[in-house]
């Protein structure tokens, strides 16, 4: 494999084996650069999604489904944002004003992200695809999270989190330093994330290739993550950071031997690539407290990178340890074995760096379940839809993006021996499609590897190689037709036009997921497109009678319910979780649904409340019922995979006869009745 440096790429920087004295001093001055210049974008982006969003909340606008003025709106701040990134580029391919041009670029991502998710939700305190479906359980995480910095588990009390809290334990800082509920802030918080982690990618992009190059590249991945990845805004910023830490992540470990002998020894006072290692090892970790999906696939991805760059460095070594055809004995090189022990211990290192910064969330549930011994749920990889059991090719999808992926899928494989960037993320998409295999090979063991949503993964690194070939297939064309004078402004307007076409096109994407926001009843008891409210809006009272009757803090009370939406809005904790899938492995899902059918079938309020007080986990406090003639009811759900839909779900009804007894307090709030418990 050759590692040609084409114009527009960081030349690789050669490394011995370990770093000698004076570059741990390098290292940290690198790290330390990167970081800095990122935390300054960080606080650049979220000034402006701030701002945007605070402006957007001060005009009563027309509901998203009901008007096409917030879509217009939408469209005229995706024009300035690109005005402003045109301008970016072009100081930074003149050379002018760079730190100025750095702003436009930061100002300019921001600016879209704010302006193509928060225009079209101005009307509505709800995030895309409000609070229903697997939002239920993201918003209740949020709120857990807001009421304590513990990493307690969203749903279960007396448990640590197994979902990993990275995302959440932030938002939960953010609400609590508001003065804000988790539900209220899960919409600003997760725009404003969202464009931070584009500024964050874009510097480190511009670490990595041309400045100008950067900003492109940028623009492009960001637009692809916010039309398939934002509704989902906890693993979308590691889809934005995934292809330029690949990048990183193979400058870390492929070192090719050609590079090292050429370049002289004054040349050599860099880190040697040590300070990339670090940056891999530090991604990976802080993926890791994001999303355990997408690390484990990023980790796959660079595992991949390692062992690729082992073989390659004792096939070069073998290479240059051949006798030569001279009269001489033979050239005794090292062994061509050693050759894979620095990309092999590069990787080691990178595992080991990832694996502390990833103890940091994961640390108080593998002690836990270190000791545990209860039955566990299992279920987390009991899904397969369509999606899931055939390959993703959307590189012959016909549409925009499509084409763009059409395009970096022929750049991959045409700069696969030439060009670091194309090696990188083209082992990215290999690991993608391996791990999709995989998954679908799983199924024979009864589970699968979740590949369906690796989709957007997928889209962002072709996109990303499509930007790349665009510029340098431009570039080509250019120089084959003689460098005519206008092809240059051509180029430009087919890139600006075809953008413009893919980014006014994002909340049609979206549509579906931006009309929940607004159908969706929050936490207040409003509908924000003025129409009739559900459920919902009984919560409130729901919450006043449960704290005057337990006369007990929220984070202390165990509430029995199939409305589990109820958990997303208020921080109470749950009896049961809202399906298996999503339940804490330690919490025993089929256990409790096999007690909670047990309670039902009892006679006699005194067998419940014996019964409650001998639940192997802490009993509810309260139940929160649907009526249901002479019962109360809670309709529960169970994994039915290998079925599609997955969950089954099914109605518990307890004999109102149950609860006849001075011990319970019932009280009747809308559809519900709610029962509180007094031992």
């Amino acid at each position: 494999m050759s590692t040609a440096t084409a114009a527009g790429e960081a030349p690789p920087r050669p490394a011995d084996p370990a770093p000698p004295p004076g570059r741990t001093a390098l290292v940290v001055r690198q790290v330390a650069a990167g970081v800095g210049e990122a935390v300054l974008a960080a606080v650049v982006a979220a000034m402006v999604a701030a701002a945007g969003l605070v402006a957007f909340s001060m005009v009563q606008w027309p509901a998203f489904n009901s008007s096409n003025v917030t879509r217009a709106l939408t469209t005229v701040g995706q024009v300035g944002a690109a005005v402003l990134l045109a301008v970016a580029i072009a100081l930074l391919r003149l050379r002018k004003w760079p730190w100025a041009a750095k702003l436009l670029s930061w100002v300019g991502l921001s600016t879209f992200v704010t302006f193509t998710l928060g225009m079209p939700l101005a009307a509505t305190k709800l995030y895309l695809f409000g609070v229903s479906v697997d939002q239920e359980f993201r918003t209740e995480f949020l709120t857990r999270l807001t009421d304590s910095a513990a990493l307690r588990d969203m749903t279960y009390a007396d448990l640590p989190s197994f979902y990993p809290a990275g995302w959440f334990w932030i938002g939960g800082r953010v609400a609590n330093l508001l003065g804000m509920d988790g539900w209220e802030v899960f919409k600003p918080y997760a725009i404003g994330f969202l464009a931070v982690a584009a500024v964050v990618a874009l510097v480190l992009w511009s670490k990595l290739i041309r400045a100008d190059w950067a900003v492109g590249v940028t623009a492009a991945s960001t637009a692809v993550t916010v039309a398939y990845a934002a509704p989902e805004a906890y693993s979308a910023v590691i889809v934005l950071l995934l292809p330029p830490a690949l990048v990183l992540a193979w400058g870390a470990l492929y070192r090719p031997l050609e590079d090292v002998r050429s370049t002289a020894p004054a040349e050599r006072r860099t880190a040697g690539g040590w300070g990339a290692v670090v940056g891999t090892g530090l991604f990976l970790g802080w993926a890791a407290t994001f999303y355990t999906l997408y690390f484990l696939v990023a980790a796959f991805a660079v595992a991949l990178m390692g062992l690729l760059s082992a073989v390659l460095a004792v096939r070069e070594q073998r290479t240059a340890n051949r006798p030569r055809r001279t009269g001489s004995a033979v050239d005794t090189g090292r062994p061509a074995w050693r050759a894979a022990v620095p990309p092999l211990t590069r990787l080691v290192v990178i595992g080991v760096i990832s694996g502390l910064v990833a103890l940091l969330v994961w640390g108080p549930y593998l002690a836990k379940a270190l000791r545990n011994t209860t039955a566990s749920s299992g279920t987390a990889l009991h899904y397969l839809p369509e999606s899931g059991a055939e390959l993703p090719l959307p590189m012959f999808h016909f549409s925009l993006l499509g084409a763009l992926c059409l395009l970096g899928t022929i750049w991959l494989v045409l700069r696969a021996a030439s060009s670091r960037r194309a090696q990188a993320l083209g082992i990215g998409v290999a690991a993608i499609y391996l791990w999709t295999l995989l998954s679908m090979a799983a199924t024979a063991a009864g589970t699968t590897l979740l590949s369906f949503r690796l989709e957007p993964v997928l889209l962002v690194l072709l996109a990303v190689a499509g930007a790349f070939g665009f510029v340098e297939g431009a570039r080509a064309i250019y120089q084959a037709l003689n460098e005519p004078a206008r092809f240059r402004l051509v180029a430009i307007v087919v890139a600006t036009v075809g953008a413009l076409a893919f980014t006014q096109n994002i909340p049609h994407v979206l549509a579906s997921e931006i009309t929940t926001a607004y159908t969706d009843t929050d936490g207040d008891g409003f509908r924000a497109d003025k129409r009739g409210v559900s459920a919902v809006s009984h919560y409130g009272k729901v919450d006043a009678a449960l704290t005057a009757q337990t006369a007990r803090p929220r984070s202390d009370t165990v509430v029995l319910t199939a409305d589990t939406s109820f958990l997303s809005f208020y921080p109470y904790f749950g009896y049961q979780a809202l399906t298996s899938h999503y339940a804490n492995p330690l919490a025993d899902f089929a256990g409790r649904a096999a007690t909670i059918e047990r309670w039902s079938k009892l006679k006699t309020p005194q067998e419940l409340l014996d019964a409650l007080a001998t639940s192997p986990w802490r009993a509810p406090d309260a139940f929160l019922f649907r009526r249901s003639g002479d019962a109360y009811t809670l309709r529960l759900s169970k994994d039915v995979y290998p079925n599609d839909p997955n969950v089954e779900r099914y109605t518990v009804s307890f004999p109102k006869e149950l609860f006849a007894d001075p011990r319970f307090t019932t009280t009747d709030i809308g559809p519900f009745t709610l029962v509180t418990v007094h031992r």
